[in-house]
């Protein structure tokens, strides 16, 4: 059990259509043990999971990005799997959002595939990130320094490479998220 005490403090996770299932539910559960409260925002009414290789469950959407105000939130997670930042990050609500989070300095955690939303703010030049593998590239010629690592923090900033680093995801967001850094 992780014992950072998260009581009082609200946590956006943003997604689209094709979120990796596990991806965005073990966080947010972690978050909510942890005593978070978590809104899923999103351009859609509902959203749609991928797991693995197959479409599956459908999440609800708790707040539209539309309205949505980063000021009403602590902190920022992303959710990787191929389709869903894929999704995001040619949107510009989603881009203007995730990049508000930055600007603030307030934490910001993406797993996966997650990490090519926040390449599309430029905000993340010369910072310590890792990702999918096949994501290394892009982040590089973002200007990150990638480490292949299961988990990777660079004040604020908490990256993650697949669902097998969940374990070590949530406890290092947890963390992140529980300091009063802003």
């Amino acid at each position: 059990m992780i014992k950072s005490d998260l009581t009082g403090k609200t946590i956006a996770i943003v997604a689209e259509n094709g979120f990796e299932e596990v991806e965005l539910t073990s966080p947010k559960k972690a978050l909510e043990d942890a005593g978070a409260i978590v809104h899923v925002i999103s351009m859609q009414q509902k959203l749609r999971a991928w797991d693995t290789d197959h479409w599956s469950i459908e999440l609800p959407v708790d707040v539209s990005l539309t309205k949505a105000n980063s000021d009403d939130y602590d902190a920022l997670m992303i959710p990787g799997g191929v389709l869903n930042p894929d999704k995001m990050r040619v949107q510009k609500e989603y881009i203007t959002f995730a990049s508000a989070f930055l600007e603030a300095g307030k934490p910001v955690a993406a797993i996966c595939h997650g990490p090519q939303l926040l390449i599309e703010t430029g905000m993340v030049k010369g910072r310590d990130m890792t990702s999918y593998p096949s994501l290394k590239t892009d982040l590089i010629n973002a200007g990150v320094n990638w480490m292949d690592k299961e988990v990777v923090t660079d004040n604020g900033l908490i990256t993650s490479r697949s669902p097998k680093d969940l374990p070590a995801f949530n406890k290092e967001i947890i963390k992140e998220f529980a300091a009063d850094k802003v």
